[in-house]
């Protein structure tokens, strides 16, 4: 993934990084579908890998059934995000981190909005600490952190105990809305300067942070970012849909 440089990107893009980058955050979080790259990649690798068999034949049909349910309303935000990491179980840990790279590497190239991207590469730059947040599980995020150096130790997404290198059903965390700042309380113990998410799900780790962005948001976000005075920004092939 080639990286630019903030000389390269257009002046609107360029005003955003240097707007963040002059608050000098020393602890800074994002959310990682929607946010740092367009699309929902841990639901699109979910119906890859049914499609590709990485799962069962019967485990897959049985959880796309599960998901139709979720469509309806008729299963939890959180109970569907954890049953998309728990229905690996009894797989090798190495077997879906090759499935989630060449998925992330082949069939989810290009997604990434490269302002983010430089944005994340200037933050570690100038010594702020980076963690990504996601609801997706932990092998796609691993996978898509690569192209933002981000390390495995600061990526809290959906994610399972693992014993003897088999995936189990034991969820671990499901950082998915108020999961999100829980997470990042347990785990990094450190006041949030910057966020940065793009749907309802993210407004509670938005609002913990000293300064809040909205990227790409949702309407429903862009509404209550407007409410609340958050930072809002589309990205370069974005555009606002709520006027």
């Amino acid at each position: 993934m080639t990286i630019l440089g903030a000389q390269q990107l257009p002046p609107a893009e360029h005003s955003f990084l240097e707007s963040v980058l002059r608050l000098e955050p020393r602890v800074a979080a994002f959310d990682c579908d929607g946010t740092l790259w367009s699309g929902d990649a841990g639901e699109t690798f979910f119906n890859w890998e049914i499609r590709e068999g990485v799962v069962p034949a019967e485990v897959g049909q049985a959880m796309l059934a599960r998901h139709a349910e979720y469509r309806a309303g008729k299963v939890s935000e959180d109970e569907m995000c954890g049953e998309m990491v728990t229905m690996h179980r009894g797989i090798s840990e190495v077997v879906m981190m090759q499935a989630a790279t060449e998925f992330m590497t082949h069939s989810f190239h290009g997604h990434i909005f490269p302002e983010m991207q430089e944005l994340v590469r200037r933050l570690h730059e100038n010594g702020c600490e980076v963690w990504a947040v996601s609801s997706s599980n932990e092998w796609v995020i691993r996978a898509g952190m690569q192209s933002f150096g981000i390390a495995e130790d600061r990526i809290l997404a959906a994610k399972v105990d693992v014993d003897n290198g088999l995936v189990t059903d034991r969820l671990v965390r499901v950082p998915s809305g108020p999961g999100k700042p829980q997470a990042l309380q347990e785990v990094v113990g450190k006041n949030i300067d910057a966020a940065f998410g793009n749907s309802r799900w993210d407004a509670d780790m938005l609002a913990m942070a000293k300064h809040a962005y909205a990227v790409n948001p949702t309407p429903e976000l862009e509404t209550a970012a407007r409410q609340r005075g958050w930072t809002i920004y589309f990205p370069d092939g974005t555009a606002s849909l709520g006027g």
